[in-house]
């Protein structure tokens, strides 16, 4: 009897375990539902405003001389002096010595030229007394009508014209001497030197390569979209020229210069359809003045910002803000997002003009919203979190209230 309880005693154990454990179950607390509602979507908005915007295009280019010129010699000789700055990269005021060829032989011409022409003129004084006389001789016999011949005009008018021979040997025999010194045509630096002193040129010998330093230029490729933004200078231009920024490393360094749009050479490339303008900037060495911060030296690769027009009571959004489809969403009053169609004026780097579908004081979404619908509810920067509400289960609230 004693074996037979022994042996109910390890079910009835297990049995009132499980029951225990399923009071507990039953009994234990339920943790509070809360509401399956999403609170709204936390967005980044702009506030647009119309205003006045200045359009810029921009562009590349290197840095050239308005003028360049390779140096010939007019005459021939043997180069007797140089100027000490006559070496590449020397500067140059406009009339200054480059370099000076021997000048004996040709102040000897210009001795022969002036001799020639003193005797010339001794000639035609000796021609002009005996076509006086003759004159006098002829008139004192009262014997009509004087012919040419009889007063020696054909003598005189060739000693005239000898003279006049003369004078033009005299003018030559000075120009050829007044070459023998090359001088700067304007104000320059000095990109090649291929001659030296004591080496003979001759006649149309190229002795070096000069760069005008005054302006510089920079040829910079403009599309038909460019030209729709900027007033490109034509010729018999009136009026202020464009304003340009010029940029470009030196040394590690950015730095910038200012210039102008002064033209347009006229003519579509075939090739690129592109058509080229012109911007010069003044003194780019800093020769007369300190205009710039840092020389702007020829062979430079820079970039142009260049002025455009202006456009009034337009909008700036950046970018980004745009969708797909090149509409915007607008927050409503009811903190509701709406599409809106919208007329992209121009579309810039980083922001797009707008001239036609946004009023201001609109809320634009600056977000991008993968699953945006119209109607749908967001909240922005400053509204209030609202916090989820938490209901608690109702056979809970029995149990905790039997509790």
């Amino acid at each position: 009897m004693a074996f037979k309880k022994r042996a109910l005693l390890p079910p009835l154990i297990l049995l009132v375990a499980i029951l225990l454990l399923v009071a507990m179950i039953t009994l234990r607390p339920q943790p509070p539902e809360r509401s399956n509602e999403r609170p709204p979507v936390l967005v980044d908005v702009l506030e647009v405003q119309p205003e006045t915007v200045r359009f810029k295009v921009s562009g590349q280019g290197n840095v050239k001389p308005k003028h360049m010129t390779n140096l010939v010699t007019q005459v021939s000789g043997q180069i007797t002096e140089v100027a000490d700055n006559f070496v590449n990269g020397g500067f140059f005021k406009k009339g200054d010595v480059l370099l000076q060829i021997d000048t004996a032989d040709y102040r000897v011409a210009l001795q022969t030229a002036k001799a020639s022409l003193a005797q010339a003129k001794a000639g035609l004084a000796e021609e002009s007394a005996r076509a006086q006389v003759a004159k006098e001789e002829w008139e004192s016999l009262q014997m009509g009508e004087i012919p040419s011949l009889g007063i020696r005009e054909p003598q005189v008018a060739s000693a005239v014209a000898a003279v006049q021979s003369a004078e033009a040997a005299v003018a030559k025999a000075e120009r050829d001497l007044d070459r023998t010194t090359v001088r700067a045509p304007y104000d320059g630096i000095l990109q090649s030197k291929n001659v030296d002193i004591g080496q003979f040129v001759s006649m149309n010998t190229q002795v070096g390569l000069l760069y005008g330093s005054e302006v510089a230029e920079v040829r910079v490729p403009l599309s038909d979209r460019d030209l729709a933004y900027i007033d490109l200078p034509e010729s018999g231009h009136e009026g202020a020229y464009p304003q340009v920024m010029l940029t470009s490393d030196v040394a590690g360094t950015a730095y910038t210069w200012r210039g102008s749009l002064v033209r347009s050479e006229g003519i579509l490339d075939s090739n690129s359809r592109v058509i080229y303008g012109v911007v010069e900037v003044e003194d780019p060495y800093n020769q007369e003045s300190t205009l710039h911060e840092v020389p702007l030296r020829f062979g430079r690769f820079v970039q142009l910002v260049i002025d455009g027009l202006e456009a009034e009571q337009v909008f700036r959004v950046p970018r980004y803000a745009l969708s797909i489809d090149d509409k915007l969403w607008v927050v409503d009053e009811e903190r509701r997002i709406q599409k809106r169609d919208v007329n992209v004026m121009r579309a810039e780097a980083n922001y797009v003009i707008i001239n036609e579908g946004l009023n201001g004081g609109d809320i634009v979404v600056l977000t991008q919203l993968s699953n945006a619908l119209p109607s749908m509810k967001v909240r922005i920067p400053g509204d209030p979190i609202i916090e989820q509400q938490e209901t608690p289960d109702s056979e809970t609230a029995e149990v905790t209230g039997s509790n």
